[in-house]
């Protein structure tokens, strides 16, 4: 593969850092992983610049490109607020530059993944394009004619923080009932926490899986019990799924995309959640029977969405 194909992308999670070699067909020739020392920003930067130094080792490569959970600024270069590491208005772009002297550039962990699935990945050849990341919470990004759109501050594309019940569950964020807050993994484990309190019957093997102990209750706790075959399980998969479609539905009249592409951790894991997802947006579309559906598609890329779209904007908004 030619030098001037080849970029580095790095995703930075709350709890993980991975990192790879990329090329101009979205292939990881070589990747590494290292765990994210999130209170620490020095600690961070520090393995950053260590393994982009590993990855570009002897070899030429266009560009680096960061994904991170956190609003970047319009040009790629500070990251103003990350809600799992240490970061508030933090030169990250120059930092690592200068540590490094690779150019980089910085942007949102869901709009990264969402380029990667337009480029290489369930939207391709796709217009107009809504990926939405789930995971513990909600991320989104949206590509239009092949241009990510990030709204005029850089900080679009927050569709997890829609209010859709006035009033309802408290959000990080600061706000209440957002959309996150009932179609994501945190929801989900939530409603099966609330199912072990009320003593339900059905709860009966939450309760042994997790020892009675509500704080052992994840979404995957819950994703891996339906997958094996529990009814209670799936009827909260199918619950969350409902919230999602909805969520869609008031996407679509503002949006109105040919693709919705769901990923994440959640996302991936529960293909029955998309479909309850699909059907409930097909019913509560806005002038349904007089416009198309929008297509519901799962991501295809997986964990390493984040990753490859990282490297892929950086490439090609850097290597000219």
């Amino acid at each position: 593969m030619p030098a001037e194909k080849l970029a580095i992308g790095i995703d930075i999670g709350g709890t993980k850092i991975a990192a790879g070699l990329v090329d101009g067909d979205g292939n990881i020739s070589r990747r590494l992983q290292q765990a994210t020392v999130g209170h620490d920003a020095a600690a961070v930067l520090a393995t950053v610049t260590s393994m982009i130094s590993e990855l570009g080792a002897g070899i030429t490569v266009a560009a680096v490109g960061v994904g991170a959970a956190g609003w970047m600024d319009p040009t790629g270069s500070t990251v103003l607020f990350s809600p799992h590491l240490a970061w508030r208005n933090e030169p990250l772009r120059a930092e690592l530059e200068a540590a490094t002297g690779r150019r980089v550039l910085l942007n949102n962990d869901a709009d990264a993944a969402g380029w990667a699935e337009y480029r290489f990945g369930a939207a391709r050849k796709q217009s107009h394009v809504v990926c939405l990341t789930l995971g513990t919470g909600i991320g989104g990004s949206i590509v239009i004619d092949g241009k990510l759109q990030r709204g005029r501050f850089g900080v679009g594309s927050e569709f997890g923080h829609q209010i859709v019940v006035p009033g309802g569950q408290r959000c990080a964020c600061g706000n209440r009932g957002c959309w996150e807050q009932y179609a994501s993994g945190n929801a989900l484990a939530r409603e099966a926490r609330s199912l072990m309190a009320v003593h339900s019957p059905m709860a009966h093997a939450l309760r042994d899986a997790a020892n009675n102990d509500p704080h052992l209750v994840t979404g995957e706790l819950v994703t891996s019990l339906a997958a094996a075959g529990d009814l209670a399980c799936q009827e909260l998969i199918i619950e969350v799924g409902q919230w999602l479609g909805r969520g869609l539905a008031n996407l679509a009249a503002v949006l109105d995309p040919g693709i919705f592409v769901i990923g994440g951790g959640l996302g991936a894991a529960v293909p029955s959640l998309i479909a309850a997802a699909e059907t409930t947006y097909q019913e509560n579309l806005s002038g349904r029977g007089y416009r198309p559906f929008a297509q519901v598609a799962r991501a295809e890329l997986g964990p390493d969405a984040g990753m490859v779209g990282a490297a892929d904007l950086a490439r090609i908004a850097l290597a000219g």
